[in-house]
């Protein structure tokens, strides 16, 4: 038997990690690092180069397929470079939530969509000074999206009080938006 994480196999595995996306095996690729370029992905989720939004959202949807998190920070990789760009808060932000089912269904600013579940959980931080929550949801790999202030409150508002805490359900996961206080 071939092993699974290697060659055509991994292709295929990575394939179903995201199906119908076309994102491609970003996580396979392991270029030389060549430099910096000026992207920046501001915390309010708009993309810009040398200082000016980038306006095509085809060319954003395309960056963001190439988009990964290494420890040394956020790349934009392809099987033949790997470029550092900046990203101020998270690179993508959950703009819409539809239920489906049981599941809540949440889709980004650039298109992708995920599932709340035991994959792609909901985690809420809170800052310690401010007391405001600061939502996010797993993506992808080491990806994260920003949840939006007004799903946020459509969270909120589908949310039950369960020993204290405010608690949404996804399939057959709890999720804890934070303590009642």
């Amino acid at each position: 038997m071939d092993d699974p994480k290697s060659g055509l196999n991994a292709v295929a595995e990575a394939a179903k990690q995201a199906p119908g996306r076309g994102l491609p095996p970003v996580h396979l690729w392991h270029p030389e690092h060549c430099g910096e370029i000026d992207i920046v992905i501001r915390a309010d989720g708009v993309w810009m180069h040398e200082g000016s939004p980038i306006g095509r959202k085809e060319l954003v949807r395309l960056f963001s397929t190439v988009l990964r998190k290494d420890p040394d920070g956020y790349h934009l990789v392809t099987p033949v470079e790997k470029l550092k760009i900046e990203v101020e808060d998270l690179p993508f932000r959950a703009v819409a939530m539809r239920r489906d089912r049981e599941d809540l269904v949440f889709t980004t600013d650039v298109g992708d969509e995920m599932t709340a579940s035991e994959a792609d959980p909901v985690v809420v931080e809170t800052d310690p000074a401010t007391g405001e929550p600061a939502p996010r949801i797993h993506v992808r790999r080491d990806l994260w999206a920003r949840i939006a202030r007004p799903v946020f409150y459509e969270l909120v508002e589908m949310a039950e009080e369960v020993d204290g805490r405010l608690v949404f359900r996804s399939g057959d996961q709890a999720f804890s938006l934070g303590a009642l206080t």
